[in-house]
């Protein structure tokens, strides 16, 4: 920290004072559109040693802290200006909402007298919020800065971490007062007891056909080894929930798949006849169950032992035979002890035909209509990317040839939001690159994904972060053409688009732009890419008749 400001109780402002709770919490980076209601708070953060990410959109802008959170663990922080701005943000916290990630938005609001007046741009947080935040709230005077700053980084963090929104008046962050900073907030992670995790053990012995998949947040590498332990021991296949796939990576002899989109039909039919199924930190949801179907609502079929850090989580949905409040880690710490000196011996015939059948269809090709084969070249990717590069995916069909086809290694990320949310791949790939300089950073991204929120490319550029942004155009809506062509062959309507040259955009912004009309130069196109040392962008044109299969 530079600058003098005063901590402790001495008489401070009250955007003094947040920038200080901010201190310390030690945030290092914050993405932002600036704007006039909360100019104070830029004002006190000048003097600050934290990295100010000045965004082309509040929607970028928070994504971006969705990003820092999923890749930290620590509340990613925004700030936006009151109305539009925080519309503008919403996305971005139903994505954190729906994905469990730690995110702070800061909003400027109007002046506390003027409240319920609709002064200009007035929203009521509360009721815009309410249904997709963890918590929304106002600092209405400057003194409880401290208590409700240090809250929100609390509630966002503990439990099944989310979204807090924080309303900001404007004549509150000019007041002044004497306060007592709050202190730096770790959160408290359950740990299960001995004997639930060995009657997990129990279960798993016992069982004929178990399934273990893991999603969610809070796994360490040291997990995901023992997981593997776990599964060689018990002879249990492992999947992963949708968006989940680099949680194990493809090449564990014991990785059954991915279920998300473009699931294997065989991995559908092993969770659906599994007679125990061992759920380790996600939700399963919508995707990942088909549709409710593999696990029935609100009485599964199988037996279900479901480990998830909130309590009001446990029996969400599938009344689990067995609930265990643990984070991922928490109850891995406490496998490791029970399964402490006992070794296996080789992987068992349920894990191997699991792997196989991953594999085969990983190595499955499918042909498409024209030159660029998309499978093709997302294997051919997973074989040059090293082992620490980042993936980061918006929506559309390509996503579950991702899943199906890249090999991630055991240090690989993949960053998605799992409500598919257009637009994510751009802003997530910039924090990821301005978090690990040092990795190569992709985002993937449709046409019309691109161009919800393609002008962070433009913060990519001020801020010399050279990610490599793969936009896969064919002229439409993707997605959607495939269900108007299921549920109405030949009446296509509103899908189709006119594009840009998206590699003269990234020129445009003083970046490196190539084409790319097959496989071979798009290897090219990815070297020149990279070696560019600048933020990058690859067209390449997919045949619009290339509407790929789901399952």
């Amino acid at each position: 920290m530079t600058g003098d400001s005063s901590m402790g109780s001495n008489e401070r402002s009250g955007a003094r004072i947040l920038v200080d709770q901010l201190r310390i919490q030690k945030v290092d980076s914050i993405s932002c559109v600036p704007g006039e209601s909360y100019l104070a708070v830029l004002d006190a953060l000048y003097d600050e040693d934290i990295n100010i990410l000045t965004c082309r959109s509040e929607a970028g802008a928070a994504m971006m802290a969705d990003a820092y959170g999923k890749l930290t663990g620590r509340p990613g922080i925004c700030m936006v200006s009151r109305g539009p701005g925080a519309t503008n943000a919403s996305p971005a916290v139903h994505i954190a909402n729906h994905d469990s990630t730690p995110l702070i938005l800061f909003i400027g609001q109007v002046n506390s007298t003027m409240r319920e007046r609709e002064a200009f741009q007035e929203i009521d947080y509360k009721a815009m919020f309410g249904g997709i935040a963890k918590w929304v709230m106002e600092i209405d005077r400057p003194e409880r800065v401290p208590e409700l700053v240090t809250m929100a980084f609390r509630i966002a963090m503990q439990g099944r971490p989310g979204p807090v929104v924080v309303s900001l008046p404007e004549d509150m962050l000019i007041r002044t007062c004497k306060s007592t900073d709050g202190g730096y907030v770790a959160p408290s992670a359950p740990t299960p007891a001995r004997d639930d995790v060995l009657a997990v053990l129990g279960y798993l012995q016992d069982a004929k056909s178990p399934l273990i998949v893991l999603g969610g947040t809070s796994w360490l590498a040291q997990d995901r080894h023992l997981l593997g332990k776990l599964a060689e021991k018990y002879d249990v296949p492992v999947a992963t929930s949708f968006r989940g796939a680099s949680l194990l990576p493809p090449i564990h002899p014991a990785n059954a798949g991915d279920l998300g989109l473009g699931r294997d039909a065989r991995l559908r039919e092993r969770l659906a006849t599994a007679d125990v199924v061992l759920l380790i930190g996600g939700r399963m949801s919508e995707i990942s169950s088909h549709s409710y179907t593999l696990l029935e609502v609100p009485a599964p079929r199988q037996r279900i032992i479901r480990v998830h850090p909130d309590s009001m989580e446990l029996s969400r949905m599938h009344g689990p035979t067995l609930e265990i409040e643990a984070t991922p880690h928490t109850f891995c710490s406490v496998l490791a002890e029970c399964l402490r000196g006992e070794e296996g011996d080789g992987f068992k015939p349920r894990v191997d035909e699991a792997h196989k059948q991953f594999v085969e269809q990983s190595e499955k090709s499918v042909q498409l209509p024209g030159e660029i084969q998309f499978g093709e070249m997302v294997r051919w990717l997973g074989g040059v990317l090293p082992d620490d590069g980042i993936i980061c995916i918006g929506a559309g069909n390509y996503t579950g040839w991702l899943a199906r086809h890249f090999c991630f290694g055991e240090a690989n990320i993949q960053l998605a939001s799992t409500s598919s949310s257009m637009g994510y791949s751009v802003p997530a790939a910039v924090m990821a690159k301005h978090i690990y300089r040092h990795r190569i950073i992709v985002a993937f991204a449709t046409d019309d994904c691109f161009m919800t929120n393609g002008q962070e490319f433009a913060t990519a550029v001020q801020y010399k972060l050279p990610i490599i942004v793969i936009v896969l155009d064919n002229c439409q809506y993707g997605t959607i053409r495939l269900h108007q062509e299921r549920d109405y062959p030949g009446r296509v309507i509103a899908t189709r688009l006119r594009n840009p040259n998206f590699a003269g955009f990234a020129k445009a912004f003083d970046g490196y732009g190539e084409v790319a009309t097959d496989l071979e130069e798009f290897k090219t196109a990815f070297s020149n890419a990279t070696a560019s040392g600048v933020p990058s962008i690859i067209h390449c044109k997919i045949d619009p008749l290339a509407v790929t299969r789901r399952d």
